[in-house]
């Protein structure tokens, strides 16, 4: 299976960090986003990536050049500008050609989901969309998912002022060919606010069931670099350690 992770991202609120260290390169207990994000995909099955690279992109390049996967072809994909989310999926739809789905993952969160049953809960809605749900503490800063008893998604609304649940997007989608069908002709594309209400009704969510943060800000990643070690199933590092 293919996966396209987004790792461009300038990382502007972890500044002063993000200056010198590419986002997807922030350590968490010594290992690198990137890292832990290889070592997941290559666990649950993932043989061919995409990684697309922005701000210090010759650290990223560097990284990966230094620290291949083994059983994972990884392909980097340069922005000189950044495409956006679903932007950067657009510009790189003939990676993803003749897959019936795929993978498309925000590198910046850190998380120990199980994207084998991930996979499974996509297929059997026979969707062409699935995104990944986690609860939030901060509903009005996200984009805020209702489901109906079947788990599809019913209503979608980014950072809601009177949310109707706490079920946020993760950033972390099964997709199928269906998604480039409704991307519009635009150079900047966010799945937020430009795809994911098209998908409304047609698509599910996964409420991921294990350890999930969005390293967003300093006290996420404080919070993460606390919490992980203790809450996280991270078996799928033990037996990767070579990434």
């Amino acid at each position: 299976m293919k996966a396209i992770l987004l790792a461009a991202g300038k990382g502007t609120r972890l500044r002063p960090l993000t200056d010198r260290i590419p986002k997807c390169l922030v350590p968490i207990e010594g290992i690198p986003l990137l890292g832990i994000w290889f070592r997941l995909l290559r666990h649950h099955g993932v043989t061919s990536l995409l990684v697309n690279t922005h701000h210090l992109a010759d650290e990223v390049r560097k990284y990966v050049s230094s620290h291949p996967v083994p059983g994972i072809n990884v392909t980097l994909a340069h922005e000189e500008e950044l495409l956006g989310s679903a932007g950067t999926v657009a510009a790189n739809r003939d990676f993803v050609k003749g897959e019936k789905e795929f993978f498309v993952l925000y590198a910046d969160n850190l998380t120990d989901v199980n994207l084998s049953e991930f996979y499974t809960f996509h297929s059997a809605k026979n969707a062409p969309f699935t995104m990944g749900l986690f609860r939030t503490p901060e509903p009005r800063e996200c984009g805020i998912a209702s489901c109906d008893e079947n788990d599809r998604i019913v209503e979608f609304v980014e950072k809601p002022e009177e949310p109707k649940s706490d079920w946020a997007n993760s950033g972390l989608y099964v997709a199928g060919q269906e998604l480039f069908e409704l991307m519009p002709d635009k150079p900047f594309l966010d799945f937020g606010f430009d795809i994911i209400p098209l998908m409304v009704g047609k698509m599910f969510g996964y409420r991921i069931p294990g350890y999930f943060c969005d390293l967003g800000t300093p006290e996420r990643l404080e919070r993460a670099r606390r919490d992980w070690p203790r809450e996280a199933d991270r078996s799928f590092l033990e037996q990767d350690s070579e990434c």
